[in-house]
């Protein structure tokens, strides 16, 4: 199928995915890095309560607050 052809059937809002090599798909940003972050023994406790008290691992849970933060950054 010819480009043309398929972006008037995505523009008549036509079911294309049986076109598409999902495969091979992926979202760009969303690869990870880890990073090390040394946090005062205080803090890591508070961590692991507040991640206990949401159901989340301590992981998770800073992933949501730095998610956040970025959020409220106009630089993100």
């Amino acid at each position: 199928m010819k480009a043309t052809e398929f972006d008037k059937r995505f523009d008549n809002s036509e079911d294309v995915i049986e076109f598409l090599d999902l495969s091979k798909a992926s979202r760009p940003g969303l690869g990870k890095k880890s990073v090390r972050i040394d946090f005062p023994a205080r803090m890591i406790n508070g961590i692991d309560q507040e991640a206990k008290r949401l159901g989340l691992d301590r992981q998770s849970l800073l992933e949501v607050w730095v998610e956040e933060k970025l959020k409220q950054s106009s630089e993100y």
